[in-house]
């Protein structure tokens, strides 16, 4: 059955229909109509199973988008992150080096590695790398994907670290009974195959999933393997009441890395790689298991738990640049992660006024990162380090709590005040010592939050949101762990404020505006891998989005959103003996639009048509560099089906054979005075065609 997930209640299974179930339904209608009030639902969400008693992220009442598996399922991807671009406000930082790949993010917050700001959850688990970037992001493949939300602003308490300007969630199919494959070939000698089982019986469900991609890369020496695997099984009970499940995925992915290119070779040659780089290449493995457990009490209560283990080893060899001198820019850098976690929730239907919903989570981390440096060559040789720059093992551990309430005085107006509180603990030992250091002691980091929404009607609702958030430092050491000489650290305070209006002013037209602004207190921009720091002092981040869904016909949709953003330093310190009050935080572009429609010529056969473009960004702390990283792409695609079993899409990538590049400064490895931008070319037009398989 396909159905809004946010704008109907859940779906209960016929044979399960119980009376308590009918009543906690009942009781979450509320919500579920809150749920429309400030999300807005791309493409149709498929619901197989019967849902638990916590309440959907619509009930956050901030800006949320739902991307449906119509709109992921049959794209051809080199990676899972480059999906989310299909979505309002998204910025795409587009490395394009082997594993180090890429990542998206939104409210002006980059994804460069400096400010991780975006929390990642693929079904409800916690799948950030200590450092906040998105690697686990990967693991998953457009064919086992149902949905993918994103939540924006402040006022999420239900997480905390990592989630500074929202978070995005990645939920995978579960339940259902079908059997789904899809062969893929393209440029660049790509080839993929995805391969999804389902089987429901009985209170029974098990799903599989298998994906296999080798390409050769639109760069010399930019082979890429991978391949992902993964399991599911949950049980419920006759009533519906319980329900419990573990899923398990692992993922491997071998690249070669091309490395970057200065100006100069850029235009000699873009999709060139130079001899210095001939030895770079990623090993990256992840695994995630967790185990679910949702439990309806009574009609009024209902709880959720999920305990998980996450754990990511990645050996990368990468040299950064043709300077000679030294040995920073070539580099051996190694991690070995495991983060265990458990996560509560508790629902409680005080009346028809009044939700409660609170919960808390733990989460230990038990960490080793080591870094190598090695003499110049052509190419480089990682034989022999040249010297030891990391060897490090620390424990970070989280302890977080939140609770909220949804408030419905009358029939138009709702109001959700929350309140979140974390801590932080942990150790650094430094191997090459054996002497260890403690955290920085944060202490308890409370978030206060509040929300309220007018719906005078269905077609239109006014919302607004005050909440605060945090960053913290990450890291092996310095400044996250209180080696000698460091100076203490306070977490950097976000206060973020948003009204936004979402409308549907006919049937088959619907949008949302929001503007919004938040403002961090003592914010540090932190690259732990390189060992950079660079306090910014305080920011201010603020825009407007703007999104719109028409379909004109039923055969015919059309959508389009466009964002405007800064990010500027309003106060604090300096570089270079330069202050940097009112510089705006680099490689954060003003503008982000997407674009695209999409039409069923008939049943069997639908275009569509994706365009996304973004301006040109500062690429230095001063914004004397110069603006890079703007561009205008489109994607397009013919899908046919041939019987009610088979069909076939054509997809071909950057249609017009738009040139653009991933642009960073380089002011770590060339001597002062002949710092520089470094290129990463993205991919000329390529074309794949895949065949699908349906059962």
């Amino acid at each position: 059955m396909n159905i809004s997930r946010w704008n109907q209640a859940k779906v209960i299974r016929k044979n399960r229909f119980k009376l308590h179930q009918i009543t906690w339904l009942i009781l979450l209608a509320p919500i579920s109509i809150l749920a429309q009030e400030s999300t807005v639902v791309l493409g149709e969400v498929t619901v197989n199973s019967s849902g638990n008693g916590s309440l959907p992220a619509g009930s956050i009442l901030t800006s949320v988008d739902v991307m449906g598996a119509e709109r992921v399922q049959d794209k051809n991807v080199m990676n899972s992150w480059e999906l989310i671009g299909q979505m309002p406000g998204i910025q795409l930082t587009e490395f394009r080096l082997g594993a180090e790949s890429g990542k998206p993010s939104f409210r002006a917050f980059n994804g460069e590695g400096y400010i991780n700001g975006i929390k990642l959850l693929i079904d409800g688990i916690p799948s950030n790398v200590n450092n906040g970037n998105m690697r686990y992001l990967d693991i998953v493949f457009p064919l086992d994907i149902d949905y993918i939300e994103v939540v924006r602003g402040t006022n999420d308490p239900r997480y905390g670290l990592h989630n500074i300007g929202g978070n995005i969630s990645v939920a995978t199919r579960q339940g259902g009974n079908y059997s789904d494959g899809r062969l893929t070939y393209g440029s660049f000698n790509t080839w993929e195959l995805q391969a999804a089982l389902g089987r429901e019986s009985g209170g029974f469900s098990q799903n599989y999933f298998f994906a296999k991609q080798n390409s050769d890369g639109y760069r010399d020496h930019s082979e890429s393997r991978k391949h992902s695997l993964g399991g599911k099984w949950f049980y419920t009970s006759d009533s519906g009441a319980l329900k419990t499940g573990l899923i398990a995925r692992m993922y491997n992915h071998k690249a070669e890395e091309a490395g970057y290119l200065t100006a100069a070779e850029l235009e000699a040659d873009r999709f060139q790689s130079l001899a210095k780089n001939a030895n770079d290449h990623d090993d990256r493995d992840m695994q995630q298991i967790s185990g679910h457990l949702d439990f309806q009490i009574t009609p009024q209560l209902a709880y959720s738990s999920k305990l998980y283990y996450n754990a990511m080893k990645d050996d990368r060899h990468v040299t950064y640049t043709s300077y000679a001198a030294g040995t920073a820019p070539r580099q051996r850098r190694l991690w070995n992660e495991e983060h265990t976690g458990w996560m509560n929730t508790l629902t409680w239907q005080l009346g028809k006024q009044i939700i409660i919903d609170g919960g808390f989570n733990y989460e230990h981390q038990d960490n080793r990162y080591r870094r190598y440096r090695y003499g110049y060559a052509t190419p480089t040789d990682f034989s022999v380090p040249a010297a030891i720059a990391n060897d490090d093992s620390y424990t970070f551990n989280n302890f977080g709590g939140y609770i909220q309430a949804i408030i419905r005085p009358m029939e138009s107006w709702k109001i959700v005040p929350a309140f979140r509180t974390d801590k932080f603990k942990g150790h650094a030992i430094l191997n090459t010592t054996g002497l260890s250091y403690p955290l920085q002691d944060y202490g308890w980091i409370n978030q206060p939050k509040i929300s309220v929404v007018y719906s005078p009607n269905q077609a239109f609702s006014i919302y607004g949101n005050w909440g605060r958030t945090f960053q913290i430092v990450t890291g092996s050491r310095n400044p996250a762990y209180l080696t000698p000489g460091t100076s203490e650290y306070k977490p950097s305070i976000n206060t973020g404020i948003e009204l936004g209006v979402r409308f549907r002013p006919l049937k088959r037209i619907e949008g949302r505006i929001a503007l919004w602004q938040q403002d961090a207190t003592d914010e540090i921009a932190n690259l732990p891998s390189a060992g950079a720091t660079k306090n910014l002092g305080e920011t201010r981040r603020r825009g407007i989005d703007f999104q719109v869904t028409t379909h004109i016909a039923e055969k015919f949709k059309l959508w389009f959103s466009h964002s405007y953003q800064e990010a500027k330093i309003v106060g604090g310190y300096a570089s270079g003996g330069n202050s940097l009050i009112g510089k705006q935080v680099f490689s954060t572009p003003h503008h982000i639009s997407n674009a695209g429609m999409e039409y069923r010529f008939n049943e069997n056969l639908r275009f569509d048509l994706q365009g996304r473009a973004q301006s040109r960004y500062y690429i230095d702390d001063l914004n004397a560099r110069g603006k890079y990283g703007g561009y205008i792409l489109f994607d397009g695609g013919a899908h046919y089906t041939l019987t009610k079993i088979l069909g076939i899409n054509l997809q071909v990538k950057n249609m017009f054979n738009r040139k653009y590049e991933y642009v960073w400064y380089d002011n770590f490895f060339w001597p002062a005075g002949s710092y520089q931008p470094m290129f990463s070319p993205g991919a000329d037009r390529a074309a794949y065609l895949s065949l699908n398989i349906k059962m």
